[in-house]
């Protein structure tokens, strides 16, 4: 359990991260240890270990980033939001108030990765398969990094090597200038690929917490499928098609609660997952998204035509591991309402409850509020750990990928389709709307709704909306044909993409603001 811990107090001497820093920093502080590294094996993997401990600890960014612009979360403001999270539900983003900041903070591990891939690939004392995976692992990291920063930003600084190295620390000449979309993108594919090569045939192995085969057979996949719609490129998806297609050994759960539930851990679904335990580390921010006891204790009722038995605490989240229990955000009712009553997810996902006055049968429902219970961790000794795992990529999205790029194809996408709605309804015999082929746009809807039932808290509603189309246009502009899109296309469409803080592009000379923000240098 203390693994992580034990050896970052190792790596720690010669990663300093710094998350504050306002401009684009390219060299770690703490360099000085770098000549006593890196002479065995040992350390070697320690320090990959210490890399993915780094990246588990960007899993709220990454939520934020892949999820919160979703047109998911409520917009009201719950009990003390902060003002950045608001900017970005609301869609507020400015160049004066980005909410993320400092490119949301991945340099500091692509710089680590930068350094580990230069360590590692002349080394000659390291078995030439663990050698080949290690490299694999770090190329995945830093492409999914690189991606994450396509898809927010577009054009970006493109660093890949640590400058450091050569001697080069002068800040003025260390500073980047924001490369292409089209080389950024190009990046991504580059490591995606290389990651896909140097894992070679090796097997997926049993902990799934890490980097491995099938992982990066799923990142080249969505890379590939992001590429072909994002940008055109239709011959990428037979890149993806075969990529996913050789992501194979993962089957579904029969009962969606069962792949995110603390017992069941690198579980058949899986394929790659961020991992928490009790007496290692928790979600730190998932407490947030439930109800806080002080404001919820005899409010509120479980049944919407009912002025009682009230509630307390039905979840049993009162007693936790230090943890302060607040509602900071919530996703939207109307989300909740989109499943079906039939569909296993909902219940799975959401807690609903509500404020009634009145007398029955005479009952006003004031309040309809959602709890999110679907990594509800675990309770040890007492208390409540939210120490499941976060799940990276998992069969269900290997799926829904595949039914994606089958009905860009113009084929027929119902067996992807149908594999994820018989599990939510526990067999195709009860479900009551089975999916039917039908034209592209309406397959495509089809298969965002399944995504944005399947995926809640994953963090992937807002790259979807992105990716996804109707009539060759994102579902993220709004449209009177489907009702998912958060932005108006003539007065919103660059902020697609985020604006960084003017302390980046007023302190660097070679940065300029996102395209379209009312302060763009020229």
């Amino acid at each position: 359990m203390k693994k992580f811990k034990n050896i970052l107090y190792v790596v720690i001497l010669i990663i300093t991260i710094s998350s504050c820093t306002k401009t684009l920093e390219l060299a770690p502080e703490d360099y000085y240890g770098d000549g006593n590294f890196w002479q065995n094996e040992a350390q070697v993997t320690n320090y990959m270990v210490g890399l993915h401990n780094q990246f588990r600890n960007n899993q709220f960014m990454f939520v934020r980033l892949g999820e919160m612009r979703g047109g998911g979360y409520s917009n009201i403001d719950r009990q003390n939001t902060s003002l950045n999270e608001l900017t970005i539900i609301n869609q507020a983003i400015l160049e004066t108030s980005a909410g993320v900041g400092n490119w949301a903070g991945f340099y500091a591990p692509i710089l680590q990765l930068n350094l580990f891939i230069s360590k590692v690939e002349p080394m000659t004392f390291l078995p030439a398969d663990k050698k080949s995976y290690l490299l694999a692992q770090a190329y995945a990291m830093r492409g999914f990094y690189y991606f994450h920063l396509l898809r927010t930003y577009g054009g970006v600084p493109i660093v890949l090597e640590p400058e450091v190295l050569r001697g080069n620390i002068d800040a003025v000449t260390l500073r980047k200038a924001r490369s292409t979309e089209a080389e950024v993108l190009a990046v991504v594919k580059a490591n995606a690929d290389k990651a896909v090569e140097l894992f070679g045939t090796a097997a997926t192995p049993a902990d799934k917490s890490a980097w491995n085969p099938m992982a990066a057979q799923m990142l080249k996949g969505e890379v590939y499928l992001w590429s072909a719609k994002v940008y055109g490129t239709t011959a990428d998806l037979a890149v993806a098609k075969t990529a996913l297609n050789a992501a194979t050994g993962a089957t579904l759960r029969p009962n969606f609660a069962d792949a995110f539930s603390y017992g069941n851990k690198n579980n058949s679904e899986i394929i790659m997952a961020i991992r928490y335990r009790v007496g290692e580390a928790e979600m730190s921010n998932y407490a947030t998204y439930l109800y806080s006891t002080f404001n919820f204790d005899n409010l509120h009722v479980k049944d919407s035509t009912t002025v009682a038995p009230t509630l307390v605490d039905p979840l049993v989240i009162a007693n936790t591991n230090s943890m302060q229990i607040i509602q900071r955000y919530g996703y939207t009712f109307e989300l909740f309402q989109s499943y079906q009553l039939a569909d296993r997810r909902r219940n799975a996902t959401f807690y609903d409850y509500y404020k009634t006055t009145g007398t029955p049968p005479n009952v006003t429902v004031t309040i309809r509020n959602t709890a999110l219970v679907k990594f509800p961790g675990t309770i040890d000794a007492g208390k409540r750990y939210f120490s499941d795992d976060w799940t990276l990529y998992r069969e269900a999205d290997r799926q829904l990928m595949l039914a994606e790029i089958v009905n860009a194809e113009g084929g027929d996408p119902t067996m992807y389709i149908n594999a994820i709605r018989d599990r939510a309804f526990g067999g195709a015999a009860n479900d009551p709307t089975p999916f039917v082929n039908g034209t592209q746009d309406a397959n495509e809807l089809a298969i965002f709704a399944e995504r944005s039932k399947e995926f809640v808290y994953e963090g992937e509603r807002w790259y979807d909306l992105r990716r996804m189309k109707y009539g060759n246009k994102p579902l993220v502009f709004i449209s009177p044909n489907h009702p998912y899109g958060v932005l108006n296309e003539s007065t919103q469409a660059f902020k697609i993409l985020w604006p960084i803080e003017a302390a980046i592009w007023t302190n660097d000379p070679l940065v300029n603001q996102t395209p379209g923000y009312p302060t763009a240098k020229p």
